[in-house]
């Protein structure tokens, strides 16, 4: 009788370990979509939209040119000069799955990042987009006064006072709507011309400033301390930039934000204003912030917007130095990267790539 029941008791034990086998198995299954569709916290940057700038953009339902000019002359123009965009798959109430992160980390036109590094904490998605139609509104205006300024065009600038910092040496010297109209007998462009003079001013010296208050010049002198936020040179006063120009510019695009569209607005408007074609009918891409004196600043999302690009048909592409480090080893396949570091350069880049010599000797991003 033995026999038999140890005969018999195998066939059980080799069922009960299939059993456990197949039950592991689902149990990881089961385990990995579990994960897979779990919300993940981190968003995925991709490739959005191209937007001619010299073209034109469904607006309110109806085609209008992106950018028009009335009250100046203006010329015929070809080709393209794209502004890039990136798209953000995912918020911080929806945030993507596992899988689609794991998908997008397999996706070299694709980027993950930590969700706090587009938003902010406890900032709704309402917030994040008013902010960044802001950052657009400013991004124009600062493009048109840069385009200005870069063909010798002259417009008024207005750098206003919006508060004042306690415990800061305008802090009781300066108020709120004064108008800055010099410093050091200096006239700025921008306040950020006006932060970098504070700063080279340094912390040892008086700054003789003069403002208009309710109509009335004032003089005021201030010593500027070290900033609680980053130990550079302060005089503790908030301030807004607005701008009066001899034309009417008008950009007209909707649902796209930020500031990094803005040296494509300011080439575009350029060769709007100027004969000839200023790309030379060529596919020209790029990005990039500007200020009014036409420096050009670092964007976010650089590779997505290189491949967003050659989606386009781009050949040629014009990026910030200050971007640099991001593009070299990441450059798609047909396409050109120019480094720029200011309006003027920019504007000569598209000049070389217009005539089609002295391309090689332009710059390029290098480690």
């Amino acid at each position: 009788m033995a026999l038999f029941t140890v005969a018999d008791q195998q066939p059980r034990r080799n069922r009960r370990g299939r059993l456990i086998g197949w039950i592991i198995l689902v149990v990881a299954i089961l385990g990995i979509v579990a994960v897979g569709i779990a919300p993940a916290p981190y968003l995925v940057e991709e490739p959005g939209p191209a937007y001619n700038t010299l073209g034109a953009v469904e607006y309110k339902s109806v085609p209008r040119p992106l950018i028009s000019i009335s009250g100046k002359q203006t010329y015929p123009t070809g080709g393209s000069l794209d502004m890039l965009t990136v798209t953000v798959s995912g918020d911080p109430q929806q945030p993507p799955s596992w899988a689609e992160i794991a998908g997008a980390w397999l996706d070299p036109s694709k980027a993950v990042v930590p969700i706090d590094e587009l938003y902010a904490p406890q900032e709704t998605v309402q917030q994040s987009n008013a902010q960044s139609a802001a950052e657009m509104a400013d991004s124009q205006q600062d493009a048109t006064a840069a385009a200005l300024h870069e063909q010798g065009i002259a417009f008024e600038t207005k750098i206003s006072v919006l508060g004042v910092q306690k415990n800061l040496p305008a802090d009781g010297k300066l108020e709120k709507d004064d108008v800055i109209d010099t410093v050091d007998g200096q006239s700025f462009i921008d306040s950020e011309s006006l932060h970098n003079a504070v700063v080279a001013n340094g912390t040892s010296k008086p700054l003789t400033i003069v403002v208009t208050r309710k109509g009335v010049k004032q003089t005021v002198q201030l010593t500027p301390a070290k900033s609680p936020a980053d130990g550079s040179p302060a005089v503790g006063v908030y301030l807004g930039v607005s701008y009066t120009f001899p034309f009417k510019v008008n950009i007209q695009l909707q649902n796209v934000g930020g500031p990094s569209a803005g040296m494509m607005f300011a080439l575009g408007i350029i060769d709007k204003l100027t004969p000839g074609k200023l790309n030379g009918g060529q596919k020209v891409a790029g990005t990039g912030t500007i200020n009014a004196s036409g420096t050009v600043g670092a964007i976010g999302g650089i590779r997505q917007k290189l491949y967003g690009a050659r989606a386009a048909g781009a050949k040629y592409f014009l990026a910030p130095k200050s971007n640099c480090n991001e593009v070299v080893g990441h450059i798609p396949a047909g396409i050109t990267v120019f480094s720029t570091s200011t309006l003027k350069q920019s504007v000569s880049e598209l000049t070389a790539i217009a005539s089609g010599k002295g391309l090689s000797s332009l710059p390029v991003c290098t480690k």
